[in-house]
């Protein structure tokens, strides 16, 4: 087949490269010059996805793969067309930011040809795929969907820096607007995936999954993120009633889940990433009466707040003045990724307080956390006050040869070893102090 992605970004560019790791003429389409010059030296043009740059070599070497800025260069002739365009939410609003998807939407609708499958992965607030792309494209081509073309929509499913590993292990959901644009769309995906066995799914099978329309796969998506962000919602609110009653929230979390009814997750000093911080939103958009999934948003949105007024409670009082170190740009351990990252506020509520911040992060140069307008801090300087805002398994090891002169700690991940700071006043989010 003749495939075209658009978007070669931390999704878009692995998904490429898995297609045409099984063969296929791949053409992969970015607006960035740097990352289609990177992608046709079989150069990965970010780090940390395993297996990328190997498998990219490969495919550039065997032919199968080639990048560009140019839609009238890939769009024309495609059998297959797939989009992993980045959709940006409001911070003030919580709206969804069509921009860059209307964009590419317009660009390959203006050099559509017959028979092509076009299918979207970017995560959308439920009726998008039938309601806003269908027209957009019928009206710009001049095709009609179900006829001329199909349209569907598949939601990714996977993390960076493991998204090779994740197309085999989870199913492949698609939802059509019609029975032969589903049937054309389970056929595609059958043929550019492998599936790992699955008994858990029984009677299922993993593989390619027909949700029966667009609108539930669409859901779907949805529903699988929000759910984390409402349990880790719940999860936070138990973790500030265990501190208030001298209570350790992680044993009673433990004792919870060893019954098979029980899936509560970890509290923590804020929720990152692309994808939970952001679809519970996409999702209010269409239901904005889901005041269960609005109340876990907000409750999480409260926890840097919370952190910082931990470190006033363990310093005794004020930080205005104090050294205070925030461990952890990245949004998680061992991902090299900011996307909504607790930092962010933390720094900003820590400078509001008077304090003195510097940021540490061992994934991170100085120059990349001075771009983020931090001050980075070096292991050997002193501080008064640790804040652990991402679970980097380095922050395991440090102790008071790491930073000299702490007299507090906040462990908002729950990493840290009591041992190796002796002296020290500590408080974990979600233990007693």
């Amino acid at each position: 087949m003749k495939i075209t992605v658009i978007a070669l970004g931390k999704i878009g560019l692995p998904l490429a490269v898995q297609f045409a790791s099984k063969g296929h003429q791949v053409t992969g389409v970015d607006v960035q010059q740097s990352v289609v010059d990177s992608v046709n030296a079989g150069k990965e043009p970010f780090p940390g996805e395993y297996r990328l740059e190997e498998l990219l070599q490969e495919a550039r070497e065997a032919g199968n793969i080639t990048a560009t800025t140019d839609y009238a260069e890939a769009i024309p002739g495609a059998d297959a067309i797939v989009l992993v365009v980045p959709l940006f939410v409001n911070d003030d609003t919580w709206e969804p930011d069509f921009g860059w998807m209307d964009a590419a939407t317009r660009s390959l609708a203006e050099h559509l040809t017959p028979g092509t499958l076009i299918s979207y992965e970017t995560t959308l607030p439920v009726g998008t795929t039938r309601n806003r792309w269908k027209p957009m494209i019928e009206e710009i081509s001049g095709l009609k969907e179900g006829e001329d073309f199909h349209l569907v929509f598949s939601p990714e499913r996977v993390l960076t820096g493991r998204v090779f590993e994740d197309l085999r292990r989870y199913p492949k959901l698609v939802g059509g607007l019609s029975e032969e644009g589903t049937k054309k769309a389970i056929e595609f995906y059958e043929a550019v995936l492998d599936f790992d066995d699955r008994p858990d799914l029984a009677p299922e099978k993993n593989g390619v999954w027909d949700m029966g329309s667009a609108e539930a796969a669409e859901m779907a998506k949805l529903a699988e993120t929000t759910y984390r962000d409402v349990n880790i919602g719940l999860a936070n609110q138990f973790a500030k009633f265990a501190e208030s009653k001298g209570i350790d929230v992680f044993k009673v979390i433990a004792a919870s889940n060893s019954q098979p009814y029980s899936h509560i997750h970890l509290p923590g000093i804020a929720v990152g990433g692309h994808c939970i911080p952001v679809y519970p939103r996409l999702y209010l958009h269409t239901d904005p009466d889901a005041t269960i999934v609005r109340t876990a948003r907000e409750a999480n949105m409260t926890m840097p707040a919370h952190a910082v007024a931990l470190a006033k409670d363990a310093i005794g009082g004020s930080l205005s003045g104090k050294k205070v170190i925030v461990l952890g740009a990245s949004y998680r351990g061992k991902v090299k990724e900011t996307a909504f990252s607790g930092v962010f506020p933390t720094v900003s509520l820590l400078e509001a307080e008077g304090a003195e911040v510097f940021v540490h992060d061992p994934m991170f140069t100085a120059d990349e956390l001075k771009k983020f307008g931090f001050t980075a801090a070096e292991e050997g300087q002193s501080a008064d006050v640790l804040i652990i805002q991402a679970d980097h398994p380095e922050y395991k090891e440090f102790g008071p040869d790491t930073f000299a002169g702490v007299k507090a700690i906040v462990d908002g991940r729950n990493v840290t070893d009591a041992n190796k700071w002796p002296g020290v006043e500590r408080r974990v989010i979600g233990a007693a102090g």
